[in-house]
């Protein structure tokens, strides 16, 4: 089981309300919106990736982490995946 599994329909919620927001620049720039609003939206929409980015950040470390160290696997690996992916979102 994935570590977002209690979290999925939340997830889910937040990425259809992305989706929404990105038609929504699509729309704007179709109808030659204003710079500054499209790049508000623009804004508005890498908040919101990023949370999502956070909590599952958040489930991995809660799940896969926690129940790697729980069955004495190798934890380590799970913590460096956190860890390489701290640094690509801190990238992007």
């Amino acid at each position: 089981m994935v570590g977002y599994y209690e979290n999925k329909d939340g997830l889910l919620a937040r990425l259809r309300r992305i989706e929404g927001q990105v038609r929504g620049i699509q729309r704007m720039v179709e109808e030659d919106a204003y710079c500054i609003d499209i790049l508000t939206q623009i804004t508005a929409i890498t908040g919101a990736s990023n949370k999502v980015a956070v909590s599952l950040l958040e489930d991995h470390l809660r799940h896969c982490v926690a129940e790697s160290l729980a069955e004495g696997t190798d934890a380590g690996a799970k913590v460096n995946e956190a860890a390489l992916a701290v640094q690509r979102l801190l990238r992007a």
